[in-house]
């Protein structure tokens, strides 16, 4: 179902990504004014520690995802994030190969799909950004596992979101490419991405997407 169903926070330490977000004092003072579930992007070092720290925001409903690039035993911290009650995913990178996902499909709910590097907003989407979508949505059918949906992260804009919906997308992290785009309001702009996220539906046969801010 089109339109905005969860809150996309960035925590950054640094380290991993070369800049700062979000950070936990902005989290504890947002989640008691939404019922929105939040999604949770860990771009850290230390996957582990911040599991045990953000997943009390994510329960229930939540979902926390952990790059693999960065875990050293990437199946015991996804396994953390579910025995923490959250939904779990996995984040790739650009130029990171997409074989290690069968061994983890048994842990995952979800897939994310960088299209740009991570650290920075505004960037614009790397020329092997819709492929690699379409090429984990193939590996995950073909393994049985159309149930995992497959996030996207980087530049999705309205010029964009078609051809990332149509290539597997499944929930669309917006940012200043689209939703808070300074050429209109944030209702017009929520119903540009939602037509565009519409055209891209229409390549595929009964799945939908999710559009978050």
């Amino acid at each position: 179902m089109v339109g905005i169903h969860m809150w996309h926070m960035d925590i950054m330490d640094g380290q991993f990504a070369p800049n700062l977000s979000m950070a936990l004092p902005q989290l504890e003072q947002f989640h008691p004014h939404t019922n929105v579930p939040f999604d949770i992007h860990l771009m850290v070092e230390n996957n582990d520690l911040f599991v045990e720290l953000t997943a009390p925001f994510a329960q229930g409903n939540g979902q926390i995802a952990v790059h693999v690039e960065s875990c050293t035993h990437l199946d015991r911290t996804l396994t953390l994030i579910k025995d923490l009650g959250c939904k779990a995913g996995v984040a790739i990178n650009p130029h990171t190969p997409i074989d290690f996902l069968h061994y983890e499909l048994d842990r995952l709910d979800y897939v994310m799909v960088m299209t740009v590097n991570p650290g920075f907003a505004g960037q614009k989407l790397v020329p092997s950004g819709i492929a690699k979508i379409a090429e984990v949505r193939r590996f995950l059918d073909e393994r049985g596992r159309s149930d995992i949906q497959i996030e996207v992260d980087g530049n999705v804009s309205f010029e964009n979101i078609p051809a990332m919906v149509a290539a597997g997308g499944d929930i669309l992290v917006a940012g200043t490419s689209s939703i808070f785009n300074s050429g209109g309001d944030l209702q017009a702009n929520v119903k540009k991405m939602n037509e565009a996220a519409l055209k891209g539906l229409q390549g595929r046969s009964s799945e939908s997407a999710e559009v978050l801010a």
